[in-house]
């Protein structure tokens, strides 16, 4: 790298830091202070109660503080990353950048202390001493053999989990590794001959889980700087490198290296050579750790062993080995059933679910976030990437379990599932809201036809649709391309094996297909020849046809063109069948809950009859969330109090509701303001019908619900369900061109839900 690069990499690295607000952390607020009322509760007198319960239980600081979600990142600086002994001070910004990584991918809060303090029993002495603040403590940058001390006393003394990441997240990262890597080579850990070169924390604790794990301890060898440990050895020797001692004499890496099965390294560059390779067994596993620059440069390494199992400690090579992988999730699960300690069930859970998971098919949200990476279990993919969100639902469940399965858990947790559902709605928006309308669908099996089964997500879609629901995908498209692309992405799903092809450029019911198009359209200028033309090339109006002529029960299709483009073929057919498009209905899931929005693409001016329609239509779907609609109808007017364009047409939808009895809550015309803040509508309308926020908006033009739509996704973080296609007895969905694959996977859902169901 050029030192122009370097310059601007270190100013990047500086400006990330400085700007806008120094630092990475602030502290925000989790209650209410805006009046005297929220001052006396949050302070005295009202928080002597809070206090006052924890004396007389000390259990329910957990209900009435912050600690049971809280961990203490604690360091001395005295082994920092590469930097080394850097002290206290200057290791402040990796201990923000550890906290947050907790926040991130665990919503664990954490707290980062810094200590000038280098005598380990002094240092394990303040530790302990924070027991009352944390839920738990994450050890981190302690040099060896200090390490071992403070986390021995810590652990002895305190009655919550004690941690020290650089040892124990390390060796659970490298146990998943080389899990899976010996499963590719045929290998099993009772048999394999363990190389090590590194006597730090990270390397011993790394020895530890592969004993843990089945290897022997007569197969290990572990070198440092002085050669072999073997017994008899006095120079550079610590308790923990002796438990490895060979009974063998002073010996070299190259001397014992041959016929290993895995070499471990954890010390320096250019320890490892090309000749040494040479000399391992068959298929050999290199996991060559040390940063930033590796024992062994991977590719010398696999020139040398074409079939090597190669793992680094680089993000820029295959198989990082990534502590982040690990300690989000296993204090996730602890403090979850309040474990007071993190022991060897706990580690070897979270190794067996690490590991799991990357012999999964890649959730869609890692291969968006990794672009361009095969990312199929393998030789180059023996652990999954850091940002699969599945890691927390599979980590910290199964460390939970492990935890109440080895009796450490004080509040064990009854029903782990509902416990699963719930760590995985943390991470997937859509899921806690989703779930009714998913065991709906449920209650039958019905083919689902995607018209663009070319694209990328929808192959993810129509994966995760036959592992996770009872429905069918069909998808249109060329046979070929389907297949290379589902193999690109890793997936195993194929055409005509796992799912049914369509394809437009030959398919035996072209015949029949053109003909019923053009049955229903030669009375609007479509002739034979337009009818053929438009099924070779339009899987928009093919999928219509495939619903009309009930070889599917519902068509998802928008992933590329306009909305009403797709629209226009989609009632073209399925009007004869007696649907009718009513309104575009998106649910928007939110911090504070779902907000529903109407119309956001059909009607650009709807008539009062359709704003009547659209409420009516939006009832029904809202209820299929297990949510009770109550409905704003959104206008420039407030009550009466504005004779303009859209005031008129509410006010007048108003009175069409209003005419019959009506099964939900609705209330118009008003303000967006006064629709989502009861005490605002209060004060200018104290006899509303509507109690409470509405939770969904109805607008009086496509404009206006469309644009509130994308400022919510752009500039609220709402994430999009939908959209919802009203009025089309869930045979058709039209979704946008920013769809992700899981909200083709929820659509799926909408649309496999029974007509019966459906309502």
């Amino acid at each position: 790298m050029s030192d122009d690069k370097k310059s601007q990499l270190r100013e990047a690295a500086l400006d990330y830091h400085r700007h806008p607000k120094p630092g990475k952390l602030e502290i925000r607020a989790t209650k209410p202070l805006a009046n005297a009322r929220d001052l006396a509760r949050a302070y005295s007198p009202g928080v002597a109660e809070a206090c006052l319960e924890i004396k007389a239980d000390p259990v329910t600081a957990r209900d009435y503080t912050a600690r049971g979600n809280l961990v203490a990142v604690v360091t001395n600086g005295t082994a920092v990353l590469g930097l080394g002994n850097i002290g206290a001070l200057a290791s402040k910004p990796v201990m923000e950048g550890k906290a947050v990584l907790f926040k991130k991918f665990a919503d664990i809060d954490c707290f980062d202390i810094e200590l000038n303090e280098a005598d380990p029993e002094k240092l394990a002495e303040i530790v302990c001493a924070l027991e009352p603040t944390f839920g738990a403590i994450n050890l981190e940058d302690i040099k060896a053999p200090d390490c071992f001390v403070v986390e021995r006393i810590c652990r002895e003394r305190m009655n919550i989990p004690v941690f020290h990441d650089d040892q124990h997240g390390t060796a659970i990262v490298v146990g998943a590794a080389a899990t899976n890597a010996l499963r590719v080579a045929g290998k099993a850990f009772a048999d394999i001959k363990v190389v090590s070169t590194g006597g730090g924390a990270a390397g011993i604790a790394c020895l530890d889980m592969l004993l843990k794990l089945g290897v022997k301890r007569e197969n290990v060898f572990l070198c440092d700087l002085e050669g072999l440990v073997h017994e008899g050895r006095e120079k550079d020797m610590t308790e923990q490198k002796a438990a490895y001692a060979q009974p063998c004499g002073a010996r070299k890496l190259s001397d014992v290296i041959e016929g290993a099965d895995l070499f471990l390294g954890l010390s320096g560059p250019g320890v490892l050579t090309t000749d040494m390779v040479a000399r391992m067994a068959a298929d050999p596993i290199i996991f060559a750790l040390a940063n930033p620059n590796p024992e062994i440069d991977p590719e010398e390494a696999r020139a040398t062993a074409p079939t090597a199992l190669i793992a680094t400690g680089r993000s820029d090579f295959p198989n990082q080995v990534n502590n982040v992988l690990c300690f989000p999730f296993i204090f996730r699960g602890a403090l979850d059933v309040g474990a007071t300690t993190i022991n060897d069930a706990m580690k070897i859970a979270c190794v067996e679910g690490i590991a799991e998971l990357a012999r999964k098919t890649t959730s869609a949200e890692a291969a968006a976030a990794y672009q361009g990476e095969q990312m199929t279990f393998g030789p180059d993919y023996l652990i999954p990437k850091p940002f699969d969100p599945r890691l927390m639902g599979v980590v910290a469940s199964a460390v939970a379990q492990a935890a109440m399965e080895s009796g450490v858990a004080e509040r064990p947790i009854a029903d782990m599932a509902a416990y699963k559902r719930k760590l995985d709605a943390s991470v997937f928006k859509s899921s806690f809201i989703m779930r009714p309308v998913f065991e709906a669908a449920a209650t039958a099996q019905r083919r689902i036809v995607f018209t663009e089964g070319e694209d990328e997500r929808v192959l993810r879609a129509a994966n995760a649709m036959l592992e996770e629901t009872t429905d069918t995908p069909i998808l249109i498209g060329r046979p070929e391309v389907i297949a290379l692309r589902a193999e690109r992405a890793g997936l195993a799903i194929r055409p005509d094996r796992d799912f049914e092809i369509v394809s437009p450029d030959n398919d035996p019911r072209y015949r029949d297909y053109w003909q019923t198009y053009h049955s229903i359209m030669e009375r609007r200028g479509v002739t034979p020849d337009i009818a053929k033309a438009i099924m070779r090339t339009n899987t928009t109006a093919i999928g219509a046809v495939m619903v009309h002529r009930d070889e599917a029960d519902s068509m998802i299709c928008g992933t590329f063109g306009q909305y009403l483009w797709h629209l226009d073929y989609i009632t073209q057919v399925l009007a004869t069948d007696g649907c009718h498009a009513v309104g575009a209905l998106s649910l928007m899931i939110l911090e504070d809950g779902p907000l529903f929005v109407a119309d956001t693409h059909v009607n650009p001016q709807p008539t009062p009859e359709q704003i009547a329609a659209t409420c009516i239509g939006a009832a029904r779907h809202v209820k299929r969330f297990g949510v009770e609609p109550k409905i704003a109808l959104c206008s420039h007017s407030q009550l009466g109090n504005f004779d303009c364009d859209t005031g008129v047409r509410m006010r007048a939808a108003l009175e069409i509701l209003d005419s019959q009895p009506r099964d939900f809550c609705y209330e118009g015309e008003m303000h967006a303001d006064a629709a989502l803040d009861e005490d605002v509508r209060h004060r200018i309308f104290p006899n509303s019908r509507m109690s409470g926020a509405a939770n969904v908006l109805v607008f009086a033009n496509t404009d206006a619900a469309s644009g509130v739509r994308n400022i919510l996704k752009m500039k609220a973080g709402g994430l999009e369900v939908g959209p919802i296609l009203m009025g089309m007895g869930n045979k058709a969905h039209i979704v946008t061109s920013s769809i992700t694959a899981r909200g083709l996977l929820n659509m799926s859902a909408i649309a496999g839900t029974p007509v019966a169901v459906y309502g």
